[in-house]
């Protein structure tokens, strides 16, 4: 007896819910749709909504959203060219940075030393090459003496005024003079090849001395600091990272199904979720190699503004129109929501009724739906 009883209150309680929610779905209890004011017609609905609006058909565009990541177009990594020791660092991350910048500074006590000994071996180079010089104009002016007194030798040998034995000395004393000539002038070819080697070595010691200063290559921002003062600096060992700071771009992962819409040189829109921006990107650099396993193509797009809040690491999509389609839209302040059903006011034949409805993407400030509507209705809009 209990049980039947049971029975039937849940039976009656079930049958008061759903009848509650037809009088609800009619209108009953909104007191602002029912029920006659004074003036209406009686019978009629009478609903004066705060605002209305139309259910719009419209061409929306389908987008493949590529994800991807804000990366510098150009990043520098900073190392020293020579084994030196780490006096200061002038800079830190976040730092921004002019070309031409003092960035590191190495101990150059061990390269100025150096230079100095190189520019005395120098010196004695050019003072050797002057000894050269002036042993070459003495050689010089000995045989053109000698010249002169062999041609007279051997006039006055043809004229029988001098012996043999006079031409034979005086002809053997010109060759000695020729030789010791030609030995000047190899001293000083000799001579000038050491100063010419010495200079060199000297151009090597300043440029590589000039090497303990560290300048920035490019403008930018101070990425990565990597070392610090009394660390030791050599080659391939990196000490800053530098990255253009305005100069961005989206690298994003595009199926490769889509691959042949995405050429360099096109342009598309970028969204960056995190700021609720968009911006335009030109494609520039699309790695002709897919990824295996995801089956992408990275795709390189150059921004074409950088918002002042957009930094290097951060998410993106690089949006992708597939084509465009057909939709109904109303304003998302039309929509409300009754349990999980998503509800919408329509004036239909003078009257005011709810309808439910299927709804699907955002569209700024409109919603799209699938179903319940087909566009032109009228809808109610209240004020928020």
């Amino acid at each position: 007896m209990k049980d039947r009883t049971k029975k039937m209150v849940s039976g009656l309680a079930g049958g008061a819910s759903l009848l509650l929610l037809i009088l609800y779905m009619g209108g009953f209890f909104d007191t602002g749709l029912l029920g006659p004011e004074d003036g209406d017609p009686p019978g009629e609905r009478v609903y004066r909504p705060e605002a209305t609006a139309r259910a719009t058909v419209e061409s929306i565009t389908e987008w493949y959203k590529a994800v991807g990541t804000v990366r510098p177009r150009t990043v520098s990594r900073i190392e020293a060219r020579i084994t030196d020791r780490i006096l200061e660092i002038f800079v830190s991350a976040g730092d921004r940075v002019t070309e031409g910048q003092c960035l590191v500074k190495l101990d150059d006590r061990r390269l100025k030393s150096r230079l100095e000994q190189i520019l005395q071996h120098l010196k004695s180079a050019k003072a050797g090459r002057e000894e050269a010089v002036q042993g070459g104009r003495a050689a010089k002016a000995r045989y053109k003496q000698v010249q002169s007194q062999y041609r007279r030798v051997k006039t006055y040998f043809q004229e029988e005024a001098a012996t043999e034995k006079d031409l034979e000395e005086a002809e053997s004393a010109y060759y000695q003079a020729k030789a010791g000539l030609q030995r000047s002038r190899d001293a000083l070819e000799r001579a000038e090849a050491v100063v010419v080697q010495a200079k060199k070595k000297v151009e090597e010691a300043r440029i590589t001395l000039g090497y303990s200063t560290i300048l920035s290559p490019m403008e930018g921002e101070i990425s990565e600091r990597l070392a610090d003062p009394g660390d030791m600096a050599m080659p391939g060992k990196p000490l800053l990272m530098i990255q253009t700071r305005r100069a961005l771009r989206l690298e994003a992962l595009v199926r490769e199904g889509l691959i042949e819409r995405i050429k360099p040189g096109t342009r598309f829109v970028v969204s960056i979720e995190a700021l609720g921006k968009t911006t335009e990107a030109n494609i520039e650099e699309v790695v002709p190699s897919a990824d295996p396993r995801s089956r992408t193509f990275l795709v390189k797009a150059g921004l074409s503004y950088t918002p002042p809040d957009l930094y290097p690491g951060m998410f993106g999509r690089l949006l992708v129109p597939l084509g465009t389609r057909e939709a109904v839209l109303v304003p998302r302040k039309a929509l409300r929501q009754v349990g999980q059903l998503d509800m919408v006011t329509i004036k239909d034949k003078g009257r005011w009724k709810d309808v439910a409805v299927t709804t699907g993407k955002t569209f700024d400030h409109k919603i799209e739906i699938f179903s319940g509507l087909s566009g032109g209705e009228i809808l109610a809009v209240p004020e928020a």
